[in-house]
């Protein structure tokens, strides 16, 4: 089943100057023309689930690239986006996406008296992810060796009593991240499969989904830096940079009830007002 929720992939690398010239040979990867190299990234992130960071699991094979940032022409924000490089059995192959154990929020949220929610477009432009504390300090660890770049705790809700982390993951408005559940084992393999249900927005506006799901998310990642906008800051002097966390798609365990929700604008995070 293609996964239409995907933005077009193709022309997203095109655009970003990100088709390997030394790989000519395009190829179909869910309705997206891609290099095979890209295909087999692809494949590796997102059907067979590979290399993705989490508790207890082995070090991901894969790289965090050095960032080229852009000043949007106002304020002191300078913004990049990062991409990986893969180890896949000894050829190295770029992607734009990396994979994380979560657990997704889909959780209703308390409202004020007025009737107003407290988290404001939650489900919809934006939602909470959980993960274990450990997991996000390895994904620092990997921004560090890779962009020299130190990560600030900004945009983190940490939970020391339970040694989780709350992130903030940015939702696509066009499309949405693709939701998927899992469907039965690979008779044939042992493996297990997948099936959409709908865009992230869809399946949290259905009552017998607002849980909490366990599962592997897929995002993109992007870092920001305060800086002047007439020098380019550079890791190593000082700053920190935040990252940001943009969902594209989750593929989901089930419903677990070990994690108890963030139901109302927690002080310690920016609050969407």
């Amino acid at each position: 089943m293609a996964d239409n929720a995907m933005p077009n992939i193709a022309a997203q690398n095109e655009q970003a100057g990100q088709i390997d010239d030394e790989d000519p040979n395009m190829v179909q990867w869910r309705g997206n023309l891609v290099s095979e190299k890209e295909a087999k990234a692809l494949r590796h992130v997102f059907d067979n689930l590979q290399d993705h960071f989490g508790h207890q699991r082995p070090d991901p094979r894969v790289r965090f690239n050095h960032v080229s940032l852009a000043h949007p022409g106002h304020g002191q924000k300078w913004h990049g986006d990062v991409d990986f490089t893969y180890d896949i059995n000894g050829d190295h192959c770029n992607l734009n996406y990396i994979g994380m154990d979560v657990c997704v929020d889909l959780a209703p949220k308390l409202v004020h008296k007025h009737g107003q929610p407290m988290l404001k477009d939650h489900g919809r432009a934006w939602l909470y992810v959980y993960l274990p504390q450990l997991t996000i300090d390895k994904v620092k660890s990997y921004v560090k060796a890779g962009t020299g770049w130190d990560v600030s705790d900004e945009g983190f809700l940490e939970d020391p009593n339970r040694n989780l982390v709350a992130i903030e993951a940015n939702l696509n408005h066009q499309s949405g991240p693709s939701f998927w559940v899992v469907k039965d084992k690979d008779a044939s393999g042992g493996g297990i499969s997948f099936s959409r249900i709908g865009s992230v927005q869809e399946v949290s506006a259905q009552p017998h989904q607002q849980r909490i799901h366990r599962g592997v998310g897929i995002f993109t990642v992007s870092i920001e830096v305060e800086g002047t906008p007439n020098f380019e800051p550079t890791p190593g002097v000082g700053n920190e940079a935040k990252l940001s966390f943009t969902l594209v798609s989750v593929r989901t365990w089930g419903i677990t009830d070990c994690v108890a929700p963030i139901v109302y604008a927690p002080s310690k995070l920016h609050h969407r007002y």
